[in-house]
């Protein structure tokens, strides 16, 4: 039997089991030998998830819209507009929500969760013995495309925020500050789903993703990822850049798909939340949701 997929619930401090949407295909595209052949010919192509992406963009698809409600037990009461309102799944997907439904941790010693999701902590990432499946470490040049930039942020704090299908897929900036114009880092669209990537961290510096740099007053600067990943129809930046933005405010939006973002911080910047450190001791990821504490500046 195939290993389940456990996370922990910082608001109940229970063990949950996910319920991992499309999880048969998964499985055997990243489990089966033959699956593994599709996977090389089509699924991590970023044809495969443009068509994808399309399907969710397609009037017909607003038809999944409730089932999908039901199944999932997202709460409608969350939402800005009506679901009847959504004229396709995609729009659904990348919904807004009413002011107020994810209140910001007060501070400006506080950095919040960038995204609802499940995340890993690692106060050093030097020292990680393992992400996601033992002896896994992350390879910032590869993942940066830079060796300067790696440099910068190789003994620093890192958080993975991973986003399921039913979680809200808008991103937001963890800290205030000024951040800097986003570059783009094109790649694969393979899964980011644990199913994926206990066997190979790889596919976080081979996917497509965007980096975003903030100069932030109490944190310094910190680096902000966006990682797309199988059947993702797009990253979108909503933000402008070299203006202040507030902590909490909303940077971006993924449409159609499973994704992730990658929150860096530079040595001796900050002291993780102690569930969340412990998270990435324990390879069990965090379920919390955007602008909940996710770390503390050091004071210095």
């Amino acid at each position: 039997m195939s290993e389940p997929i456990e996370f922990r619930n910082r608001y109940t401090g229970e063990l949950q089991t996910e319920e991992i949407y499309g999880e048969s295909f998964l499985r055997f595209v990243y489990e089966n030998p033959l699956g593994r052949v599709a996977l090389a010919a089509a699924v991590k192509r970023a044809w495969f998830s443009r068509y994808y992406g399309q399907r969710m963009d397609d009037p017909g698809s607003a038809a999944k819209i409730m089932p999908f409600i039901g199944d999932y037990k997202v709460d409608p009461d969350e939402f800005l507009e009506t679901p009847e309102s959504y004229r396709t799944f995609n729009e659904f997907f990348y919904r807004k929500l009413k002011p107020g439904a994810r209140p910001i941790a007060a501070g400006d010693d506080v950095a919040v969760f960038p995204a609802d999701g499940r995340h890993l902590g690692f106060q050093d990432l030097s020292q990680t013995g393992g992400i996601f499946a033992k002896g896994q470490v992350l390879k910032l040049p590869e993942l940066l495309g830079s060796e300067a930039l790696a440099s910068r942020y190789a003994d620093g704090s890192g958080i993975i925020s991973r986003l399921c299908p039913v979680d809200y897929h808008r991103f937001h900036f963890p800290v205030g500050g000024v951040p800097g114009e986003t570059s783009l880092i094109n790649g694969d669209l393979f899964s980011v789903n644990p199913i994926a990537l206990r066997r190979n961290l790889e596919i976080l510096w081979r996917n497509k993703r965007t980096l975003t740099e903030i100069d932030s007053p109490s944190f310094g600067p910190v680096l902000m990822l966006e990682v797309g990943a199988t059947c993702v129809g797009g990253t979108v930046q909503t933000f402008q850049a070299g203006g202040d933005v507030a902590k909490g405010a909303e940077k971006g939006y993924f449409k159609f798909g499973g994704s992730m973002t990658i929150t860096l911080f530079e040595k001796g910047r900050v002291t993780l939340a102690e569930d969340l450190a412990a998270s990435g001791a324990s390879q069990i990821e965090l379920y919390a949701r955007m602008g909940d504490e996710m770390a503390t500046a050091v004071k210095g």
